[in-house]
């Protein structure tokens, strides 16, 4: 296949590498001067999944400055943030027979994708391992939780195409499988990371450790609560029945596999970047005052967030 990969942050990295690895084209864009190290040296990852290397076929800093200009697939890895912009950009590159996959966090990518490229031709993803930039083009996978899901979320794709493309990425060493329910499974990383993401962020410490303290189990407690609220109002579903049945999950099961993770949003505040706060706790205050359900400790979290984030920047400035 020919690839663009739209992002070469830690997950456009393992993308890359591991596509161009298992014999496709791939192309990479990004920002300088991350291009500049990733023409010279190529990209390069440790960790779980083992050593990897590899050259890509193009790496441009602009889409404009791309050369080829026919892909089967476009994978973006942009933050939330930025997923509004790099679509707009894609325009171009995306023709009638692209699909484009938007592997990235928080609620609100496929909206904002589908305001500049066609929704029938966009795939979402719940992508569910981690992984960390050591350097630019550099990246180590620390842990993985599940396979990777695909979908379309009005299921306007067919199961044959995403069966296809979810065999594509498994062949490369990226786990992943198809489901026509695919936003069940964002809702559920979209929980996840509000409750472990923006509290690990704000107090520095691992998974385990906001699971083992009462306090902070309160908290996420709370947090899982207002969500399902906003869920129940909104008429979205998920893979647990209710707020205690996911809890269940949450405390047997996902914090036990991810305990000592460290939140990528902390590495992003302390980086001095901006998080993406506003796709995670920030879209579900969003929502809950859209649907009249007060949503208070999400509320407090995003500004702890903010906050922290602003402090940290100014730190580094």
């Amino acid at each position: 296949m020919r690839i663009l990969v739209f992002g070469l942050g830690a997950l456009g990295t393992v993308y890359a590498c591991l596509l161009k690895n298992a014999g496709h084209f791939v192309v990479g864009i990004d920002r300088e001067p991350v291009v500049s190290r990733v023409k010279t040296q190529g990209l390069g990852i440790t960790g779980i999944w083992g050593e990897h290397t590899a050259f890509l076929d193009e790496v441009a800093s602009t889409v404009d400055e791309v050369q080829a200009r026919s892909f089967d697939l476009i994978v973006l890895t942009v933050k939330s943030f930025d997923t509004a912009e790099a679509a707009s950009k894609l325009v171009g590159l995306a023709g009638a027979g692209t699909y484009v996959v938007l592997a990235q966090n928080g609620y609100g990518n496929y909206e904002a994708a589908s305001a500049f490229l066609p929704p029938e031709q966009l795939i979402v993803a719940r992508v569910i391992f981690g992984s960390e930039t050591l350097e630019p083009g550099k990246a180590k996978v620390t842990v993985i939780a599940d396979d990777v899901v695909i979908g379309s979320p009005q299921n306007l794709i067919s199961e044959e195409v995403l069966a296809e493309i979810a065999e594509r990425f498994s062949t490369c060493g990226i786990p992943t499988r198809a489901s026509n329910e695919v936003m069940k499974y964002v809702w559920g990383k979209i929980i996840y990371n509000s409750a472990l993401n923006s509290l690990g962020a704000i107090l520095e410490v691992p998974y385990g450790k906001l699971a083992e303290n009462k306090y902070t189990a309160g908290l996420m407690d709370a947090m899982i609560d207002e969500i399902f609220a906003v869920l129940e109002a909104s008429g979205e579903t998920t893979l647990w029945a209710d707020a205690g049945a996911y809890r269940q999950a949450f405390y047997g099961q996902m914090v036990p596999s991810t305990a000592q993770h460290h939140a990528s949003m902390l590495q992003d505040i302390q980086r001095g970047r901006k998080t993406e706060i506003d796709a995670l706790n920030g879209a579900v205050v969003e929502l809950g005052m859209k649907l009249g359900i007060d949503t208070p400790v999400n509320r407090v979290i995003v500004s702890l967030v903010k906050a922290k984030e602003e402090l940290s920047r100014q730190r580094i400035e």
